[in-house]
């Protein structure tokens, strides 16, 4: 049900990519923390995906016109924009290039010229350690990655107006449970339970994996800083980074160990990607956020507690005040 009129005793929120995973559990953490939450879908949007928050939220459909995006803006009311929506795409086709430069950068900055119209102030926007190919300041891994930079790009010239105030929160590999995203303890999980052989390259990629409900900490944490920092003493973008790297192999190795159950990798199985991340991007991290779900608890909290086995199970109460993933000499 649509709310047209904005309750102005709570803190408001219009958030995009809502019916996405981190999206979801932007939203709902939202709420719990008293806030009036509007979500922004486009029109073929499955609204089931809200589960939970569906009759908490005031839903806006997105037709893809600027006319649209000014109408949700001016009923929302929102104090703060939580940029999620994006279309993601390792390798890309010709015929899905507009689709992607439409939701990687059309949508943001028509939010962004709504909110300068109607004086809204706050924005968060999303990235990711994909625009940093060799830790470089500038190299985007592919055209999804390019497209948040150009769009990045664009948020700092609207952010050098004053008259919006923005972060940028770059986004390594988050994770966590009901996780149904091609991601890697979903694709562990499933030949897991079909015992089937899964192809991998040949594992010596470092990964840094970020657990869910870290990740919207750092979104609640950026708010905060652009409501109470001073204009020009917050950078442009952080980096929301466990400073953990952990290759593909150890974790899959950590993962077999704390379920029980065996995974048959077929390690060098298929070759590294074009422009693989050998090494995760080193970015500034946001001031006052710290994770606090290492990456063992965290694949505890993945994995269904049905499919552990007993062993497993001695083994993570035996190791529970333990942090089993090493540091890493590029710590932030």
């Amino acid at each position: 049900m649509i709310k047209n009129v904005a309750d102005k005793t709570k803190k408001r929120a219009l958030v995009t990519g809502a019916t996405g995973y981190i999206g979801y559990h932007l939203a709902k953490r939202l709420l719990q923390d008293g806030w009036q939450v509007h979500v922004l879908l486009r029109e073929k949007s499955d609204i089931r995906k809200l589960k939970d928050l569906n009759g908490q939220v005031s839903v806006f459909r997105y037709d893809g016109k600027s006319k649209k995006i000014i109408s949700a803006l001016q009923q929302a009311q929102p104090d703060f924009v939580f940029h999620l929506a994006a279309k993601v795409f390792v390798d890309h086709r010709l015929e899905e290039m507009e689709d992607i430069v439409h939701a990687n950068i059309l949508l943001g900055v028509q939010l962004l010229e709504g909110m300068t119209q109607l004086g809204i102030r706050f924005f968060i926007n999303t990235g990711s350690y994909w625009q940093h190919y060799e830790g470089k300041p500038k190299n985007p891994v592919n055209f999804y990655a390019a497209t948040k930079q150009s769009f990045e790009d664009i948020l700092c010239l609207y952010a050098g107006t004053g008259k919006i105030r923005a972060l940028t929160l770059k986004l390594f590999d988050v994770y966590g449970p009901g996780d149904t995203r091609p991601k890697i303890f979903s694709l562990f999980e499933r030949c897991a339970q079909s015992g089937e052989p899964l192809a991998m390259s040949p594992g010596e990629q470092l990964l840094d994996l970020v657990y869910i409900d870290d990740t919207v900490e750092a979104f609640c944490r950026a708010a905060h800083l652009l409501e109470t920092e001073q204009a020009g003493t917050l950078e442009a973008s952080y980096a929301v980074t466990s400073s953990k790297h952990l290759s593909l192999r150890d974790v899959a190795a950590m993962y077999q160990r704390l379920s029980g159950r065996e995974l048959k990798i077929v390690w060098g199985g298929r070759p590294y990607r074009n422009r693989e991340v050998m090494v995760p991007w080193k970015g500034t991290p946001l001031p006052g956020w710290t994770p606090r779900v290492d990456l063992e608890n965290g694949i505890r909290n993945v994995i269904a507690p049905s499919n552990l086995s007993q062993a497993a199970k001695d083994q993570s109460n035996h190791s529970c005040n333990t942090k089993a993933v090493p540091e890493d000499a590029h710590r932030d």
